[in-house]
C-alpha cells in the first residue's frame, strides 16, 4: 500500500464495517459534542465505553441507545482483543471515555495500538480536550507544549518527574486531583521555582473557574478555601533563559534553603540548581563552604 494512501473513505460513510472510531466526549457541558460524533455514536454497530453508565445516560440524551462494552484500565487486557475480533469480523466500534478525548490519560491506547498493528482503519473524531481547553484560554505560550499528565503518586517518584522537566522551556501541562493540588503546587514551587501558573478547575461546568498567577499566589488562593472541588489541569510556564545570579544572591538562597528543610547538601545543591539554571557543582562547593563556616 503506497504511504500517501487515505486511511479511511474522504465520504467518511459510517457503513464501512471494521473500523475503531476514537470519539471524543463532553469533559462537562453537553453541548459540546459534536455533530459527526452524534452520528458515529448512533450508527456504531459497539460503543467501548469507559463507564458505561455515565455514557449511557449521557447518550440517551441525544436519542442514542446502541450496544455497550465496558473498556477501562481494569478490563482493557481482557477487552482489547475481544473488540479486534469484533472489528474483524466487520463491525465498527466507538471507542469513548468517560469524558474528553479517549487515550489522553484515559484507557484507549492498547485497543488503538491493536487495532493498527492488525490494520483494521482508526477514525479519529475529534471534540473536546482538556489540556487544550486549558491552554486556549490560559495566557501561556501556546505555540509550542508539553502535556505531562497526572504524575507518580509516590513522592520519590513524583519529583524525579518534576526534576526531569524542569528545564523544559515549554509550556508543561498537568493533570491533578483536587485533593493533591495543594501539596503538588507546593512541590513544583520548590523543584522549579515561583513560576507563572494558570489553574483551571471544572472546565466547561456551570462553576468553571481560571487562577493565574504565580505558583505560590495560586497556592495560598486554594488554602484560603474549606474544600476544592473538581478535577484540575495545571500549567506551569517552560523555563526561561537566566539571568546571571550575583554570588551574595546566590548565597542568600542556599542559606534559606538551608534553614527551610531537612534535606542534606546534595540535595539542596541539586534543587537550586536547577531552579537557577546553574551548575550543582557550583552550588554544592559554596553550600559546603557554608556549612563547614556554621560550625
Amino acid at each position: 500500500m503506497p504511504l500517501n494512501s487515505p486511511i479511511h473513505s474522504p465520504a467518511d460513510d459510517i457503513n464501512k464495517t471494521g473500523t475503531l472510531y476514537v470519539v471524543a466526549t463532553p469533559i462537562g457541558n453537553r453541548e459540546d459534542i459534536t455533530m459527526r460524533a452524534i452520528r458515529v455514536l448512533k450508527d456504531a454497530d459497539w460503543i467501548a465505553a469507559e463507564d458505561t453508565r455515565h455514557t449511557r445516560r449521557f447518550l440517551s440524551g441525544f436519542g442514542i441507545s446502541g450496544r455497550y462494552l465496558a473498556y477501562h484500565e481494569y478490563n482493557e487486557r481482557k477487552q482489547t482483543p475481544v473488540l479486534i475480533d469484533k472489528m474483524k469480523a466487520g463491525e465498527s466500534v466507538a471507542l469513548v471515555s468517560k469524558a474528553g478525548t479517549p487515550s489522553v490519560s484515559d484507557p484507549g491506547f492498547r485497543l488503538i495500538k491493536a487495532a493498527v498493528e492488525s490494520r483494521i482503519d482508526v477514525v479519529p473524531i475529534p471534540g473536546v480536550s482538556a489540556p487544550l481547553a486549558a491552554l486556549s484560554a490560559s495566557g501561556l505560550p501556546s505555540d509550542s507544549f508539553v502535556f505531562v499528565g497526572f504524575l507518580p503518586k509516590k513522592k520519590g517518584e513524583k519529583n524525579k518527574r518534576l526534576h526531569e522537566v524542569s528545564g523544559e522551556k515549554r509550556t508543561l501541562i498537568f493533570f491533578e486531583s483536587p485533593n493533591r493540588i495543594i501539596s503538588f503546587l507546593e512541590e513544583i514551587q520548590t523543584i522549579m521555582g515561583d513560576r507563572n501558573s494558570v489553574l483551571c478547575r471544572e472546565l466547561t461546568k456551570l462553576h468553571e473557574e481560571i487562577l493565574r498567577g504565580p505558583v505560590s499566589q495560586v497556592a495560598q488562593a486554594l488554602k484560603d478555601r474549606p474544600e476544592i472541588k473538581g478535577e484540575c489541569t495545571l500549567l506551569i510556564e517552560g523555563c526561561g533563559e537566566k539571568e546571571e545570579i550575583r554570588q551574595e544572591d546566590l548565597q542568600r538562597e542556599i542559606e534559606e534553603e538551608m534553614k527551610k528543610t531537612d534535606l542534606g547538601i546534595s540535595d539542596i545543591a541539586r534543587t537550586i540548581a536547577r531552579r537557577c539554571g546553574l551548575s550543582k557543582r557550583v552550588v554544592y562547593e559554596i553550600a559546603v563552604r557554608i556549612k563547614n563556616e556554621r560550625k
